[in-house]
């Protein structure tokens, strides 16, 4: 039976509509960078396509004789994205005027075995079956993401803003600050397909990092 992260580690894959807190350990990803609006730029789907193809290439690579030691079988896990804006945090009430400022970190968990030499053996092997995919942006990326606050936001993209208030509200009530600063960002996890479900039945883990307040 593949592995299936989503079903093995419930707690930070599927949290209620009720916000709650969890200690994220460290995770391997490989990811791309960019920057401007995901529903108009060009840059942000093709990002998307090299983050699948490599992930599946990945898995499958047991079929064609060259699975990496330690592999195992696994389900592709969700697409995530790290989120902010021209710079700054991505936080507040989630309302983003203009989406062409925004700057993201898009990303595919991977399985521990995921190495650079991996990485690089299904860079080559997609490159010779799709040529015309940039696959130059993508890299292996480890973070440890640690305490944060995390909530299920169902719904269209555009209505995350109430979601967030939710969440940034509950953060306060527990006795904890919101911590995005840096590398700790404004965190989606896309349990949904845009492409095959209606807006209103998306699912989109919300995560935000948090430290506790002093005396807490």
């Amino acid at each position: 039976m593949p592995i299936d992260f989503k079903k093995t580690e419930r707690e930070l894959y599927a949290p209620g509509t009720k916000p709650g807190i969890v200690d994220v350990p460290e995770m391997i990803y490989i990811a791309a960078d960019g920057r401007g609006d995901p529903n108009t730029t060009k840059e942000y789907p093709a990002a998307v396509e090299a983050l699948y193809s490599l992930s599946y290439a990945i898995k499958m690579s047991y079929k064609s004789g060259n699975a990496p030691q330690g592999y195992y079988e696994h389900v592709v896990p969700p697409l995530e994205g790290f989120w902010t804006v021209d710079g700054d945090a991505f936080c507040g009430d989630g309302a983003i005027a203009d989406k062409s400022k925004f700057a993201w970190t898009s990303c595919i968990r991977q399985p521990a075995f995921v190495t650079q030499r991996v990485l690089e053996w299904a860079r080559d092997a997609v490159a010779k079956k799709k040529p015309a995919l940039d696959l130059s942006g993508v890299y292996l990326w480890t973070f440890t993401e640690g305490l944060c606050a995390q909530i299920m936001h169902i719904g269209s993209y555009d209505a995350e803003p109430a979601t967030i208030q939710t969440l940034t509200a509950f953060i306060q009530e527990s006795g904890c600050k919101t911590d995005i600063c840096g590398i700790r960002r404004h965190h989606e996890i896309y349990l949904g397909d845009p492409r095959k479900t209606a807006p209103e039945k998306l699912k989109t883990v919300i995560r935000y990092p948090i430290v506790r307040s002093e005396g807490k």
